[in-house]
C-alpha cells in the first residue's frame, strides 16, 4: 500500500462520526418515568421541552406514549404536535385509540395519513371507522387509493385479501436478470419501500412463480428469469383465512408470498411483518378467550367492558349453582363431619388446575395443527396418565396432611382417593373437551372453561362426599 493510499484511508476513517452507543433496553419500550417528565411539561405548557422530549423518541415509543396517557392529554399532544405523530405512528397504535383519534380529526387529515402508508396498512386503518365517516374519508383520496380500499374492504374480514398489501414487484417470465436489475434501478421511486421476492408472472398475469432477491443479485445479467424461477409457488387465494396463511408461512418459512384472484391472477403480495401480527393477534385471542373475554378491551369504556363479559359469567353462575346442588344432597354428611366442607375446596381447586393445563395444551396444538384426527388419543391418553400421576403423588400429600390434621385416619384416605379421581378426571376432559368442541365447530378457546370447571367440580365434589357417606357415616 502506498504512501497516499494510507493518507487517503486516514482521511476517511476520520470523516466517519463516532456512532453513540446504544444500549438494548432502548429498544424495550417508553419508561414511565420519560412518560410522566413529557406530560407534566405539556401540563406546564413547556412546549419546547416537550418537543425536544418527542424528538427522540422512536415510531413505537410515540405510539405507546399516546396508548398510556389519558384521552384528554392525547387530543393535546395530537393536536399541538401534529409533526410528530405522522402516519407511521397512527397505523402501530392499538386499534381503538386509533379510530378514537382518527374520529377527532377532518375526513381530509385521515385521508393525508392514508396516503402516506402502503395499502394494508391504510386498510387496517380505515376498516373500523364509523361507516359514514368512512364514506367521506374514501371521497378525499385519490382514485387510485380509494379503489385499492374498496376492493381490500370487499374480502371477508381476517382474510388474505385484508392482509395484503397492493405495491408488489412482479416482472414477466422471458426478462433476464440483466434487464430486471435496470428495471428496479428505474423504477426505485414507485417500488414498495420493502420487498423480498420478485413474482414473474405470465402475459394473462398469472403467477408462475417467485425468486429471492438474493438469488437475483447473484446471478449473471444475461441469466434468463425463467431459469431462475422457483420450482414450488406459494400462491395465495385472497379469500384464505389468516390463520391458514399464518399456518403457511410457518410451515415453508416464507418470507412473502403472492396473493390471487380467483381466476388466479396476481393481485398483491403478503409479507412476514403482516404474519407476525397475525400470529400475535391470534394468540392474544385465544388466551383472552380463555378467560372468557371476547376481545382486547383494556382501552373500552367500562360500560361495553361490562358487558362483553357478563355473558359467560353468568354461564358460570349457572355451573356453579349445578355444583352447589351435588353439594347439597350430601347436606346431611357435611352437617356429621364438618372437615369435609374444610377440604371440599382442594379438590375442586386442584382439579380445576389440573384440567386447565391440560385444556392450555389441548387449545393451543388445536390452534395450530399439531393436534389432530392421527394424534387425538394418544395425547387425551397422556394427559389423562399426567392426571394419574399427579394425582397419585399429591393424594399421598393430602391424605396425610388431613388425617394429621383432623385426626382421623378414613378421612384421609377418602380425600386421597377423591384427588385421584378428580386429576384423572381434569386430564381426560381436559384434553378432550376442547377437540370434541371443535369438532361441533365451536370454539374450543371460548368454551372449554366453562365446560372443564363444571366437569371437574361436579366429579370432585360427588366423589368427595360420595365416599365420605360411604366409608366414614
Amino acid at each position: 500500500m502506498s504512501e497516499t493510499d494510507i493518507k487517503e484511508e486516514d482521511q476517511v476513517t476520520a470523516a466517519v462520526p463516532e456512532e453513540e452507543e446504544t444500549d438494548a433496553t432502548d429498544f424495550l419500550g417508553l419508561s414511565d418515568d420519560h412518560i410522566r417528565e413529557i406530560v407534566e411539561a405539556l401540563q406546564s405548557e413547556e412546549m419546547e421541552k416537550v418537543g425536544t422530549l418527542l424528538e427522540d423518541l422512536t415510531t413505537s415509543d410515540k405510539a405507546e406514549l399516546l396508548e398510556k396517557v389519558t384521552s384528554e392529554t392525547r387530543k393535546s399532544l395530537m393536536l399541538a404536535f401534529e409533526r410528530y405523530f405522522d402516519a407511521d405512528v397512527i397505523s402501530v397504535l392499538q386499534e381503538d385509540i386509533r379510530t378514537d383519534a382518527l374520529e377527532d380529526m377532518t375526513a381530509g387529515q385521515v385521508a393525508k395519513i392514508l396516503s402516506d402508508l402502503d395499502s394494508d396498512d391504510a386498510l387496517d386503518i380505515v376498516a373500523p371507522l364509523d361507516p359514514e365517516f368512512q364514506q367521506e374519508v374514501m371521497r378525499k383520496l385519490s382514485a387510485k387509493i380509494r379503489m385499492a380500499l374498496e376492493e381490500g374492504l370487499s374480502f371477508p374480514e381476517d382474510s388474505a385479501g385484508r392482509l395484503m398489501q397492493r405495491e408488489f414487484v412482479a416482472v414477466p417470465q422471458f426478462w433476464t436478470v440483466g434487464k430486471t436489475i435496470d428495471y428496479l434501478r428505474a423504477a426505485r421511486d414507485t417500488l414498495p419501500d420493502d420487498f423480498y421476492d420478485l413474482i414473474v408472472i405470465d402475459p394473462a398475469h398469472h403467477v408462475v412463480g417467485e425468486i429471492p432477491l438474493n438469488k437475483l443479485v447473484r446471478s449473471p445479467r444475461s441469466v434468463k428469469i425463467d431459469d431462475l424461477t422457483l420450482e414450488e409457488v406459494h400462491s395465495i387465494p385472497a379469500t384464505m383465512d389468516q390463520e391458514e396463511v399464518a399456518t403457511i408461512f410457518r410451515n415453508e418459512n416464507l418470507a412473502s408470498a403472492p396473493v390471487i384472484d380467483e381466476d388466479g391472477r396476481l393481485i398483491g403480495i403478503i409479507t412476514y411483518d403482516d404474519v407476525i401480527f397475525v400470529i400475535d393477534e391470534e394468540a392474544e385471542e385465544d388466551l383472552l378467550k380463555l378467560g372468557g373475554v371476547k376481545e382486547d378491551d383494556l382501552y373500552r369504556n367500562i360500560l361495553h367492558t361490562t358487558k362483553s363479559r357478563s355473558w359467560w359469567l353468568f354461564i358460570n353462575l349457572l355451573t356453579a349453582i349445578l355444583a352447589a346442588a351435588v353439594i347439597s344432597l350430601f347436606d346431611t354428611t357435611i352437617e356429621k363431619i364438618v372437615a369435609l366442607a374444610i377440604l371440599m375446596p382442594i379438590v375442586a381447586g386442584m382439579g380445576g388446575n389440573a384440567g386447565t393445563q391440560s385444556m392450555t395444551v389441548a387449545v393451543r396444538a388445536l390452534a395450530t395443527g399439531e393436534l389432530s384426527g392421527t394424534n387425538v388419543w394418544r395425547v387425551i391418553g397422556k394427559e389423562t396418565a399426567v392426571g394419574t400421576l399427579n394425582g397419585m403423588i399429591f393424594a399421598i400429600i393430602i391424605g396425610i396432611v388431613a388425617g394429621a390434621w383432623f385426626h382421623d385416619i378414613g378421612l384421609g384416605m377418602v380425600i386421597a382417593v377423591a384427588m385421584i379421581v378428580n386429576l384423572i378426571v381434569a386430564g381426560f376432559f381436559g384434553a378432550s373437551i376442547p377437540v370434541v368442541l371443535d369438532k361441533m365447530n365451536i370454539d374450543p378457546a371460548v368454551a372449554s372453561s366453562v365446560f372443564l370447571t363444571t366437569m371437574t367440580d361436579v366429579i370432585g365434589f360427588f366423589a368427595f362426599l360420595g365416599l365420605a357417606t360411604l366409608f366414614l357415616l
